[in-house]
């Protein structure tokens, strides 16, 4: 090809290199990624946006009373703990003094605006029955099911727009245990 259409097609090129380099170095969120302690491979990777909130839903081993620990993560990939909200105070349960306050939300007991940070964290999955449940935007996945008695380690990772891109065409294949609300 030459003259004009040579440069339009270089033209092109350069702006479509450049609109990428734009996307690769734009923050594009946050990556989620439970991954088993003994593997390397993430079991689950989700994006979240800065501040977005995922719960976790489990019943106590004592009580067998319900306890949902909502989570979110920041720009950076910090995991705070917002709030927890349980039928039953149980064993091993309770406020921490100076973080968050008590309310009563019918009948359950909430220890809201906590915004305590936990950093990445693990977690031993309990068997089925403990229903250890990730629960993101109207989505859930109980990991009592898929993976009872393994360890998983919470991380959060901040992506760019590109690999946020990606990720929205090519989900993570962990993403297939997801179900409706």
């Amino acid at each position: 090809m030459k003259g004009p259409g040579r440069r339009i097609l270089i033209g092109f090129a350069g702006l479509m290199s450049l609109l990428l380099a734009a996307a690769a170095a734009m923050p594009g969120g946050v990556e989620l990624r439970l991954t088993p302690i003994e593997g390397r491979e993430p079991f689950l990777a989700l994006i979240l946006d800065a501040g977005e909130r995922f719960t976790i839903r489990y019943y106590h081993s004592v009580e067998n009373a319900p306890i949902w620990e909502t989570h979110s993560v920041d720009e950076s990939g910090a995991i705070y703990i917002e709030e927890e909200r349980y039928v039953k105070f149980g064993a091993g349960m309770g406020k921490m003094p100076g973080v968050g306050r008590m309310v009563r939300r019918g009948s359950y007991e909430v220890i809201e605006d906590m915004h305590h940070p936990v950093g990445n964290f693990v977690l031993r999955i309990g068997s089925p029955g403990v229903d250890h449940t990730l629960l993101w935007r109207e989505r859930t996945v109980n990991l009592s099911e898929l993976a009872p008695h393994r360890a998983f380690r919470f991380t959060a990772t901040p992506v760019s727009r590109l690999y946020r891109i990606y990720r929205t065409l090519l989900p993570h294949p962990g993403v297939k245990h997801l179900s409706a609300g």
